[in-house]
């Protein structure tokens, strides 16, 4: 069983939860979305993409960012990030956090994400490998950012609750 972090409205920790329990009944805890970019060869930033595996818990086969989770307690935002992303991505990368945000997300499932989420960035060096856990991931892509915000204007369906805040954070940050 994995725990969250428990958060009142200002990210201060007030306990910890069971995953489950805390997306059956709504409760607020502690996220993060890792955001992985390059510079392409055009000197466009493009970011990773994950589209996540169609049997996950909630929004499977929905196209997010690189990577994201829930820190265990203990451990920093930053740590969850660097681990998940090995995870997941099969590789790992220098992060820093660029932002945050709280959102609030029914699934037609039942379960409800209700986050302060800790955008993280990372910048991909050439000669890495990615190496996706098909547990976690279905697809993975590169795209720019311009494109990806043309993408979610026309079918924000295909992308995650939390993706366009997040998104939203590391266009400001990367000024684009």
């Amino acid at each position: 069983m994995t725990d969250v972090i428990l958060v009142d409205s200002h990210d201060n920790p007030i306990g910890i939860a069971e995953k489950m329990t805390a997306h059956q009944q709504g409760l607020l805890h502690r996220a993060f979305s890792v955001f992985v970019i390059r510079t392409n060869a055009f000197g466009q930033i493009e970011t990773l993409l994950q589209q996540r595996e169609e049997h996950k818990y909630h929004a499977g086969s929905l196209w997010t960012n690189t990577c994201c989770s829930h820190p265990e307690p203990n451990e920093t935002v930053v740590h969850a990030g660097q681990r998940r992303l090995q995870e997941e991505m099969g590789f790992t990368v220098a992060l820093n956090e660029i932002g945050v945000f709280t959102y609030r997300a029914q699934f037609t499932n039942g379960l409800i994400e209700h986050e302060v989420d800790h955008v993280l960035l990372g910048e991909f060096k050439d000669g890495i490998k990615i190496d996706p856990n098909p547990s976690e991931v279905m697809a993975y892509r590169w795209v720019t950012l311009e494109a990806v915000s043309e993408e979610y204007q026309r079918d924000p369906e295909i992308f995650t609750p939390w993706f366009q805040e997040a998104l939203e954070i590391l266009k400001k940050y990367s000024k684009v």
